[in-house]
């Protein structure tokens, strides 16, 4: 069995400073790199862009609503249009800032709002997914599992993968809690590492109310932005090791 582990990078902006990127990217065989619309600005991107490279893990877009003030994760209401150019600008700069240095943009993964909002919405989905087979219909769009994103990807003819997240708590029917409410977002190493090991073992989770989800699992997510994140991705690859379960990025 393989799986692939991601999380999200380079969302530093300035002299704001985000996550851990330097270890956490030790670890993990995905890295989902900001655009600059949430987080990320030209050097933290091309610095994010080559730790990457070094590490020998593969490269994803990270893009957003235009939204630094909010990181990206207030809903914004746009046409199709603002929304299909919005992917072609970052996600086009992210590959030239990739290809420029050698390396090979490899999947896209929306963030925060427009994650959660495409999770929920075919038709802006479908969208997003036009966008990113304009660019290069070998991308992966990597979203929600058991979403419209899923849906989406299989009309436009781009390849999707199922994402789960350790750190993150759900709800009944498959969505993730909402960030505002208690709990919403698990922080202690031994809490992510119990949900991942449900995932792993059985392909479901507990949602917040106690019941069994099914769910697709091809990849899994730690948010590097919280100070726990590093012991869970350690803990995590122990736990690996003692299952014989290899981490590996997502087949292109």
């Amino acid at each position: 069995m393989t799986i692939d582990l991601n999380s999200d990078l380079g969302e530093s902006y300035g002299n704001f400073k985000m996550g851990n990127d330097a270890e956490i990217i030790k670890y993990i065989t995905s890295a989902n790199i900001a655009c600059g619309f949430h987080g990320g600005d030209p050097l933290v991107i091309e610095k994010t862009v080559k730790l990457a490279l070094e590490n020998n893990v593969t490269i994803g877009a990270h893009p957003s609503y235009n939204d630094l003030q909010g990181f990206g994760r207030r809903s914004i209401k746009v046409n199709n249009d603002d929304l299909y150019a919005m992917i072609l600008y970052q996600v086009g700069a992210l590959k030239a800032m990739t290809d420029a240095l050698g390396g090979k943009l490899h999947h896209v993964k929306p963030h925060g709002a427009m994650y959660n909002d495409l999770a929920n919405s075919f038709q802006k989905s479908k969208v997003v997914c036009e966008a990113i087979h304009k660019i290069d219909p070998e991308l992966i769009i990597v979203g929600l599992a058991n979403s419209e994103i899923q849906n989406a990807a299989r009309e436009v003819g781009l390849k999707s993968a199922c994402e789960v997240f350790a750190d993150r708590a759900y709800n009944d029917d498959g969505s993730l809690v909402a960030r505002y409410k208690y709990g919403a977002v698990f922080h202690d190493s031994e809490t992510c590492l119990k949900q991942v090991k449900q995932l792993i073992t059985e392909n479901t989770l507990q949602s917040v109310n106690g019941n069994k989800i099914e769910m697709c699992v091809d990849t899994i997510c730690i948010n590097a932005d919280h100070a726990e994140a590093l012991d869970f991705v350690k803990r995590f690859h122990e736990f690996l090791a003692q299952k014989n379960i290899k981490l590996e990025s997502l087949k292109a």
